[in-house]
């Protein structure tokens, strides 16, 4: 090379340089980046414990859908692959045990149901192993890799005609009907057991229950699962903790007698107990729920609570690799930390915790856990956490949170007029002035058992970037603060989380965040039913947006999946009907909203049933209330197609700023 050759390379690469160092320019988020944002899903820790695999799911505008691919990140987070890449998702991939093979779920090459595929980790192609003629809900590797326990679907033979044209169904469930499931046939799920050499399926259970959460012992010889295995499964919330011996014929062993749920049960790793979460209360409380750990034996015998006196729901227990301790996950007040127990004495840790979420957790080494966390600024990565510090893994949303400007988000306790301190949690626009009054958006949350917690928030930071400060509220009936304000809506809708609504509204309105002339409420399965009853009850709210709401509680049974709740928390309609009543307040009380409202629900939602938005809509436009309604398309309770996300959205900000937004000339 020249001296001038030479001299005009370096020139160049200083100058690429100089634009590298060039600061992106931040712009408000927006509706379109929907399309950009990647889901992490289902990390899955190597036997060696040095690679994690997992699900990335990212948007394909051209078909308007998301496409799930796997890639791995080993354990020192210098190293990311992508192992799959192809038109078809993948899902569930698992390690085999001598950490060679990573198996997944994909209906590739036209398949119409999920088959197991095995790929060897080092590269090639995967082959399919298995040929299944039913879904597939779960499956986990035996011990010695050399067997599957499988959970299958049993065949649904009414929709085996000839023709397109599918045979009427026949319905005698107590529970006949469920979300995305559609109607509930005769049907349940069984265990089985796939031979991966001879390629031969034995089958363990069968029956009119169903049995799901299989777990094999360490020494392969068993597997724990969970079942009600009551009279009439469908009208109780029953679920036990049973093991039987890994072949044909064996008989089933109950563990747990508790009359409430026990679930997600896991073998120690000597084999001589099992860890599982079981419900605080049994009966007509289970909605509200506050769910405990719990250690057994392999034969049973009385339970220990380790987590009893902690009053904070926990799940997704783990053990630690010597078997001394158990991992948890921990609902708090806004947030999910990481804890542990010792085996020996009971004695909680917590390993780590702080304004932001975990999900997710595997354990590595002695000390040392994978886990999955999220912060307002940070969608979910994958971190390792060892001796009670954190090390990011995963970089999946720098390249979409890298041009973006993200609202501030911070905590707040509001007062209610009843006097009970609630806790909730405040966005506001980027580089707002101070003392700068904003339009406001008051976004709940459903469950109505759930919390927004210190995450990301992608609905509140789309609404807020359109120049609205956005507050959630964890009303009573939140979990994250404790059994008894849970509780405390119990066969009470409508009444404290209203309360609490507007000790919040107070409060913000009072501080000078809230322009009190520009307050809009929303939210979507029980944050619609909240904005119902919330609109009814107070004017304040210069619009709303109901989605997947209902009003007429009256009118929603039998109709929804909710009959086995609503006939142990308010009774039979025809036995308890000035209760159900006094909870339709919204519908019958339609003529005190002045609320500008847009209401909006899946066309196929059997959770909140569209008629439940139908009916307040029909109300409102007969009273000659502004409103609207938006039904998605073969949609269930969540909107799950891209372009209606993005719809969603843009929709809530074109009402909003309808009646928010002072006009300009």
């Amino acid at each position: 090379m020249t001296n001038r050759s030479l001299l005009l390379a370096l020139a160049t690469l200083t100058s690429l340089s100089g634009l590298a160092q060039t600061p992106i320019k931040k712009r408000p988020i927006n509706s379109t980046d929907i399309y950009r944002l990647h889901t992490l899903s289902d990390p899955q820790v190597s036997p060696d414990g040095k690679w994690i695999v997992y699900g990335l799911s990212t948007v394909d505008t051209t078909k308007d859908k998301r496409n799930a691919d796997l890639w791995m990140t080993s354990w020192d987070g210098k190293e990311s692959v992508q192992i799959t890449n192809g038109p078809d998702s993948e899902s569930k991939a698992r390690f085999s045990p001598d950490g060679k093979y990573i198996s997944f779920v994909s209906a590739r090459q036209g398949a119409t149901k999920g088959q197991i595929w095995l790929m060897d980790r080092r590269g090639g192609e995967a082959k399919k192993l298995t040929d299944l003629k039913t879904d597939l809900d779960e499956y986990v590797w035996s011990p010695d890799g050399k067997k599957l326990a499988l959970v299958l679907q049993d065949p649904d033979y009414a929709d085996s005609a000839k023709t397109k044209v599918r045979k009427p169904y026949v319905l005698d469930r107590y529970h006949f009907k469920a979300d995305m499931k559609g109607y509930l046939e005769k049907g349940s799920t069984h265990l089985y057991v796939y031979d991966i050499a001879t390629k031969k399926l034995d089958t363990l259970t069968t029956g009119a229950h169903d049995e799901t959460s299989p777990v094999w012992s360490p020494d392969g010889s068993q597997l724990a699962f969970v079942s009600n295995r009551t009279d009439d499964p469908d009208r109780n919330q029953n679920t036990d903790i049973y093991v039987i011996d890994a072949r044909k014929g064996a008989t089933m062993k109950q563990l747990t007698t508790w009359a409430g749920s026990d679930n997600s049960p896991v073998w120690s790793p000597d084999g001589k107990r099992i860890a599982y979460v079981r419900s605080t209360a049994s009966g007509n409380f289970l909605m509200y729920d506050q769910p405990v750990l719990a250690v057994i034996n392999q034969d049973g015998g009385e339970p220990k609570l380790l987590s009893k006196t902690l009053d904070r729901p926990v799940r997704n227990p783990k053990w630690s690799k010597d078997g001394q301790t158990i991992g948890v996950l921990v609902l708090d007040d806004r947030q999910t930390y990481v804890g542990q127990y010792a085996l020996a004495d009971g004695k909680f840790t917590k390993l780590i915790g702080g304004n932001r979420s975990f999900s997710d957790l595997e354990a590595i080494s002695a000390g040392n856990w994978m886990t999955v966390s999220s912060d307002p600024q940070t969608p979910s990565e994958l971190y390792a956490l060892e001796n009670g510090n954190l090390r990011r893994l995963t970089h999946v949303h720098d390249a979409f949170l890298a041009p973006l400007e993200l609202a501030t988000v911070e905590g707040f306790t509001s007062k209610s007029k009843d006097g009970a301190q609630v806790s909730n949690i405040l966005f506001k626009p980027a580089n707002t002035p101070a003392n700068k009054k904003l339009p406001t958006i008051f976004y709940i949350h459903g469950g109505p058992v759930s919390q927004d917690e210190f995450s990301f928030d992608l609905t509140r930071q789309l609404l807020s970037a359109g120049g609205y400060a956005v507050v959630a509220v964890n009303y009573r009936g939140s979990n994250g603060r404790g059994i008894d304000y849970t509780k405390a809506i119990y066969s009470d809708w409508g009444n404290k989380e209203v309360l609490d609504i507007l000790g919040a509204t107070d409060y913000v309105v009072e501080k000078g965040i809230a322009d009190p002339d520009r307050l809009g409420i929303g939210g979507w399965s029980y944050g619609g039913i909240l904005t119902n009853y919330t609109i009814a009850t107070d004017t304040r709210f210069k619009a709303a947006a109901s989605g997947a709401g209902s009003s007429l509680q009256l009118s929603m049974y039998g109709v929804d999946q909710y009959t086995n709740q609503y006939e142990s928390e308010l009774g039979a309609p025809w036995k308890n009907t000035d209760k159900w009543l006094k909870l339709s307040y919204p519908f019958l009380k339609a003529d005190r909203i002045k609320t500008p409202t847009l209401f909006m629900a899946g066309e196929k939602d059997f959770n909140v049933p569209s008629s439940g938005s139908e009916q307040m809509f029909q109300a409102l436009r007969s009273l000659g209330i502004p409103t609207q309604l938006i039904i998605y398309p073969g949609q269930f309770h969540g909107i799950t197609i891209p372009s209606y996300q993005k719809d969603r959205v843009d929709r809530y900000l074109q009402w909003f700023d309808k009646y928010l937004k002072p006009k300009t000339l």
